[in-house]
């Protein structure tokens, strides 16, 4: 089979939290198998599983941890011992997002709360006080390495709509990347546009105006920069979720 081929019989690969396809993998030893990422998602999709709390070396069952101090440079620190993980943790990080860059992801499922791959509104602990204002340091690390990539928790995947949007947001990924590995060219820019127009109409009909704009002056632009430019607008426009994630390295 050609290569194009290969592409369409290939399912598209999500990376998800280990705990939520089954892997005891959780600090009691545990874990939070979630049926409809395996039985309704797993249909059409295949996982790479990560754990980054086993991924960076720490044992299972282990000592609870939880993420304290300054929201934009948290600290992971365990919860009774008062041992500081955050060197250790921030080291895998680094070495894992270089590493997926492999893996043709198209997305990504974060497991909610976890101060290492919670997504959304993780408690970050000051002087005592936690507020749900964080973003575990692995899924943060992901955030900023893929800043496109779609990313969803999987509890707010419960919610139908939202649920609709990751979708809808990993397949039109997968077609991006699939356009990018076939020889993109200026003209070629111009059909993917003009086949993609409902998709892009449905969301924000003033972010199909900008990428028709930017389309119609692509011959302004070297190849690779306006890819890069329509790449951003594309998974931009078809993206409602909220990103609470820290920017700071």
């Amino acid at each position: 089979m050609d290569q194009k081929g290969d592409r369409m019989t290939t399912p598209i690969k999500l990376g998800v939290s280990s705990c939520l396809l089954g892997e005891h993998v959780r600090y009691d030893g545990g874990h939070k198998h979630d049926r409809y990422i395996t039985d309704t998602l797993g249909r059409y999709f295949c996982f790479v599983p990560v754990c980054p709390e086993v991924g960076c070396g720490l044992p299972v069952p282990r000592e609870a941890m939880r993420l304290e101090g300054d929201p934009a440079n948290p600290r992971l620190m365990t919860n009774k011992t008062r041992i500081d993980k955050t060197g250790q943790m921030l080291a895998y990080c680094r070495n894992k997002v270089v590493e997926l860059e492999s893996e043709d992801l198209c997305g990504f499922i974060f497991k909610k709360d976890s101060p290492s791959s919670g997504l959304y509104r993780v408690k970050i602990y000051n002087n005592g006080v936690a507020t749900k204002n964080g973003s575990g340091l692995f899924a943060a690390a992901v955030a900023r390495h893929f800043p496109l990539l779609p990313m969803e928790e999987e509890g707010r995947l419960n919610d139908p709509c939202i649920r609709e949007d990751f979708i809808e947001r990993v397949f039109s990924y997968r077609r991006w990347k699939d356009f990018l590995e076939a020889g993109p060219t200026a003209g070629k820019l111009v059909e993917f546009h003009t086949a993609n127009k409902l998709l892009v109409m449905a969301h924000s009909p003033q972010a199909y105006r900008n990428m028709s704009a930017l389309v119609a002056h692509g011959s302004k632009l070297q190849l690779p920069e306006l890819l890069r430019r329509y790449e951003e607008l594309l998974l931009q426009s078809v993206d409602s979720s909220p990103h609470f994630y820290s920017e700071s390295p």
